[in-house]
């Protein structure tokens, strides 16, 4: 699977999150530069991602940062020094 995702680093949160199938990554592609064209021209200054993993729960372990709020960063950050 291929996810999109549009983040607000300074607000900590996706603003825009697709999954496409493997074989859609030219429409992925699209997507992403349609996003970052867009965001370019408001003068927004936003993370926009392509990245590939097995299951959306895959991608939560490798790239929990997009999805966890700063306590949870903080909580997961204590347990791994435990």
């Amino acid at each position: 699977m291929i996810f999109l995702i549009e983040y607000n680093r300074p607000k900590g949160r996706i603003v825009t999150f697709r999954e496409f199938e493997d074989s859609r990554r030219l429409e992925a592609q699209d997507a992403r530069l349609e996003i970052e064209l867009d965001l370019y021209r408001k003068g927004i200054d936003h993370e926009v991602v392509l990245l590939e993993a097995a299951s959306v729960e895959a991608l939560h372990r490798t790239h929990g940062r997009y999805f966890f709020d700063l306590e949870q960063h903080l909580r997961s950050a204590c347990e791994r020094f435990k």
